[in-house]
C-alpha cells in the first residue's frame, strides 16, 4: 500500500494566490522526487469546534483560512528518500520570511494507508 504525508495550515486569505503558486511549484518538484500525487485543499465548510476542530488545531485566526493538503508515495522508503531529496532541491530553497503562511503552526505527518476505496 502506499504512504501518505498529511498537512494542516493556516494562510492569510488575501495571500490564496501566492499559496496556490507555491503549492504549484512545490507539486511539481516533489513529483519529480517520487510522489505519486499532491493534493492541496482551500477551506471552505471548516467549522470551529468547542473541544477541537481545524481551525483550532492550527490556531487560524479571522483573516486565515485553514488549508488540508497531503501527498501520495509509493512506500515509506519512497518518502523518506524523496523528503531528502526534495529538501536538497535548489528549487526548495527560500527565505521564510516570503513564505505565505506561519510553518510553525503548521501541523503534519507520515500515514500508512489503511483503506483506499
Amino acid at each position: 500500500m502506499s504512504y501518505v504525508d498529511g498537512f494542516l495550515l493556516a494562510v492569510p486569505a488575501g495571500r490564496k494566490d501566492d499559496y496556490r503558486k507555491l503549492a504549484e511549484d512545490a507539486a511539481v518538484i516533489f513529483k519529480e522526487h517520487g510522489a505519486l500525487k499532491v493534493v492541496e485543499c482551500w477551506g471552505d465548510d471548516v467549522p470551529d469546534g468547542e473541544v477541537t476542530s481545524f481551525p483550532m488545531a492550527v490556531k487560524r485566526t479571522d483573516d486565515e483560512v485553514v488549508v488540508f493538503s497531503w501527498i501520495v508515495w509509493p512506500s515509506r522508503e519512497a518518502r523518506d528518500e524523496g523528503n531528502r531529496k526534495v529538501m536538497e532541491d535548489p528549487r526548495m530553497q527560500m527565505d521564510m520570511t516570503q513564505m505565505p503562511f506561519d510553518g510553525k503552526r503548521m501541523i503534519f505527518g507520515g500515514f500508512n494507508v489503511l483503506v483506499d476505496a
